[in-house]
């Protein structure tokens, strides 16, 4: 019977993730749009909150945004999601996914955003290129739309300035997790 409820908890989870990780669109112009579309929610979200930071987006090489879906189940997290990769200096666009994994105590789901300002444009390079994070973090959110309160914040790390903003959900996690970051093919 445990295995039962590990399997139908495992599949709920994959269907979560898949659902949440997932930009809106059945061709690869609206799903561009769409991606562009969230981009310009968090963006407007990031600077009602936090003023100074539409002068450090505009004036730094490049930025990305992404939209991700986490869940935590006692000692697992889960997480995948896509964004946008914006170069200030060309104006191209690379579209992005992600997923992450990792291991420490948590409970809940937690769908949130992520802003990176890229200080120099090679820092921005790799972050195409090669894609990696890794990384402890520790949070609590319980909020659903306009309703509740989240714990975000800022930090710099490796010429990035990393900002994140919790959307929605309910989650207590303190983990050690790796990210991956890379082009989507399909929209690039």
């Amino acid at each position: 019977m445990n295995k039962i409820k590990w399997l139908v908890m495992f599949f709920g989870v994959s269907v979560l993730l898949g659902g949440c990780a997932t930009n809106r669109g059945a061709t690869i112009a609206e799903q561009r749009q769409a991606i562009l579309q969230m981009k310009g929610e968090v963006l407007s979200e990031l600077y009602s909150l936090n003023p100074s930071t539409r002068a450090q987006i505009s004036s730094a090489p490049g930025y990305a945004v992404f939209n991700n879906a986490n869940v935590n189940l006692i000692l697992a997290s889960f997480g995948g999601g896509y964004g946008v990769v914006t170069d200030n200096r060309n104006g191209k666009n690379t579209y992005m996914k992600m997923a992450e994994v990792g291991l420490g105590l948590g409970a809940g789901v937690k769908d949130f955003r992520v802003v990176f300002v890229f200080h120099n444009a090679d820092t921005m390079q790799r972050f195409i290129e090669q894609g990696w994070a890794f990384g402890a973090q520790a949070d609590a959110a319980a909020k659903a739309g306009e309703k509740g309160a989240a714990v975000a914040g800022e930090v710099t790390v490796d010429n990035i300035t990393i900002y994140q903003l919790t959307e929605s959900g309910l989650a207590l996690q303190a983990t050690v997790k790796g990210t991956k970051y890379w082009r989507d093919d399909s929209l690039n």
